[in-house]
Formats: C-alpha cells, sequence, structure tokens
C-alpha cells in the first residue's frame, strides 16, 4: 500500500486521489499510518462484504434468542453484585 502523509494529501492532492482510485493508499501522520483514502466503489466492495452487526431495537422487538443471552448476563452481573455485600 503506498502511503502519503498529511504535508502531501494537502500540497499534492490530484496525486494523491489518483493513487486512491487504483487501490487504497495510507495517510500518515507523524510518520504512522492513520487513515486510509479509497475510491468509493472500493469502499461499497468491502461494506458489502462486511456489514455492521450492531443493530438497535426497541424492548418489544428484540430478537429472543437475543433477548435470552442479555437476560443470561442481566442474572449473572446481579448475583455477582450479590457477592460484593
Amino acid at each position: 500500500m503506498r502511503e502519503f502523509s498529511t504535508v502531501e494529501l494537502l500540497r499534492d492532492l490530484k496525486t494523491v486521489t489518483h493513487a486512491a482510485a487504483r487501490e487504497p493508499v495510507a495517510i500518515t501522520q507523524h510518520r504512522k499510518q492513520r487513515f486510509v483514502l479509497m475510491a468509493i466503489e472500493d469502499f461499497e466492495k468491502l461494506s458489502a462484504r462486511n456489514p455492521d452487526p450492531r443493530k438497535a431495537y426497541a424492548a418489544g422487538e428484540t430478537p429472543p434468542e437475543l433477548a435470552a443471552k442479555l437476560a443470561e448476563g442481566l442474572d449473572r452481573i446481579i448475583e455477582s453484585d450479590g457477592d460484593d455485600a
């Protein structure tokens, strides 16, 4: 993966974006990789392969298997709090 510093990015945006159109490039700050710049098509492919598993549910919408796991976890927390008393 090619690397460009943030200074290079600011000075020569055209070169950096042309490189990012071919493959993802790393953007560095203080010689450490901090960001990745890539073509939107590459990002969309990556996002489609790895959809975000985090979801929010209203209390009545929680799937039963998830509700059971939550209840087990809460029971363990309640039991461990009683051990400290």
